[in-house]
């Protein structure tokens, strides 16, 4: 039996931003005892070429409610990309999981042959569903999360993989 397109995205991708929301928790409480402002950690990047930490949560959250929404094919949650602190980017992971949550599997699965066309900037896209989900949403999903974890990671946020996978 496959697995459905929907068992392939809104589970893993709720979980996975779940785990983040937890590692925020984490570089807050890290902020806290060292006598940080968070904003410290929420403008942290790992190299200057590279998006900081809020830009690498927005992004993430963009993913899964553009991306989902465009295989649902419903109107994706606007948001301003007005996040400045950790409590900012929790905000915007809970209204994220929300969005994500409020879609029905009939919403999902079935869609794998769909067409789906986007542009970022100067670029156009074209995709069938499935090829979206697995080649372009998903592991961008991940490459921004994990690029958010290795962040906080490098600033001294004491976290792990069983933080990352939510162990």
């Amino acid at each position: 039996m496959a697995i459905s397109m929907y068992q392939a995205s809104i589970p893993q991708f709720t979980q996975m931003l779940t785990n983040l929301s937890n590692i925020l928790k984490k570089g807050e409480a890290f902020a806290g005892a060292k006598g940080l402002d968070s904003k410290v950690l929420a403008e942290g990047r790992l190299a200057p070429d590279m998006f900081p930490l809020t830009k690498q949560v927005q992004i993430a959250c963009d993913l899964v409610k553009n991306g989902m929404a465009r295989i649902a094919g419903v109107e994706s949650p606007k948001f301003e990309d007005d996040e400045v602190t950790l409590a900012d980017l929790q905000e915007r992971i809970a209204k994220t999981i929300a969005f994500a949550n409020s879609l029905k599997p009939e919403q999902i699965n079935g869609t794998e042959a769909k067409e789906i066309k986007f542009s970022i900037q100067e670029w156009n896209f074209e995709f069938v569903g499935e090829q979206y989900l697995l080649t372009w949403v998903t592991p961008n999903f991940y490459f921004h999360v994990t690029t958010a974890y290795d962040i906080l990671r490098h600033k001294g946020v004491e976290i792990g993989k069983t933080d990352y996978l939510g162990g």
